[in-house]
């Protein structure tokens, strides 16, 4: 009777290995998103604030990898963090992770792992995204975000775009466009981060899940960095 005790005891704790890995493998991602972002936006030569301010959401996608297929490609894991409120007018949200697929974007500096922080400027890209897989520069529009403490010298096109995206290979910082790459919920690591099944449009529009520790630097960071939602309020109601 003991050893058959110890039997399913064992089998068991085996059953219960491969989820506490998976957890921890979402938790460290979360973790690294939150002290990517930090280091990109304290750059000296940063993300301009006023784009910071005007953003309704933001996606870290820390060491995308250039994929070894012969028409290139790409592939990485994040985290998206949103506004909350029906307008994004309220605090920033639980994360919900997200991954980034294909476009063969180059990873032109040096051919290393490259991280990426994506500033969704209006509400149409960040349902799009939350609801489901949106191409970067077709279904939702994309550019190379401009640098700098302001984004005055930014051209209309840039302005206009849905996501702006900005990179760091190697220390280098830099605007690199994404178009071409997809951007999904990862809805299979929300269930490992959080336990249970959630869809990314619960987790930031219904509340339906409390920052994980592993994501509190990053949300509280943001809540600091960018407080209040500074878009134009008739833009914010599409």
């Amino acid at each position: 009777m003991l050893k058959q005790t110890i039997s399913v005891l064992a089998a068991m704790a085996l059953i219960a290995l491969p989820a506490t890995a998976d957890n921890k493998k979402e938790t460290d991602r979360l973790e690294n998103c939150g002290t990517v972002l930090k280091e990109i936006m304290d750059i000296p030569e940063d993300i301009p604030q006023d784009l910071i301010d005007k953003a309704e959401c933001i996606i870290v996608y820390p060491s995308v990898v250039k994929a070894a297929f012969i028409f290139g490609g790409s592939y990485g894991r994040g985290a998206m963090v949103c506004r909350t409120g029906e307008h994004f007018t309220g605090p920033w949200s639980a994360p919900t992770m997200m991954a980034l697929e294909g476009g063969s974007f180059g990873l032109q500096l040096g051919g290393q792992a490259t991280d990426f922080v994506l500033l969704v400027m209006n509400p149409r890209g960040a349902r799009a995204i939350l609801h489901s897989k949106v191409k970067l520069g077709a279904d939702a529009s994309a550019a190379a975000g401009p640098k700098g403490r302001t984004a005055e010298g930014a051209t209309d096109a840039t302005l206009r775009a849905e996501v702006l995206s900005y990179s760091r290979n190697r220390g280098l910082f830099a605007g690199l466009s994404l178009e071409g790459s997809t951007a999904r919920p990862d809805n299979d690591a929300n269930e490992k981060l959080y336990g249970k099944k959630l869809e990314a449009e619960s987790i930031v529009f219904k509340g339906s899940a409390a920052v994980p520790p592993a994501g509190q630097k990053m949300v509280a960071y943001l809540n600091q960095k960018s407080p209040k939602n500074k878009s134009d309020a008739a833009s914010l109601k599409e």
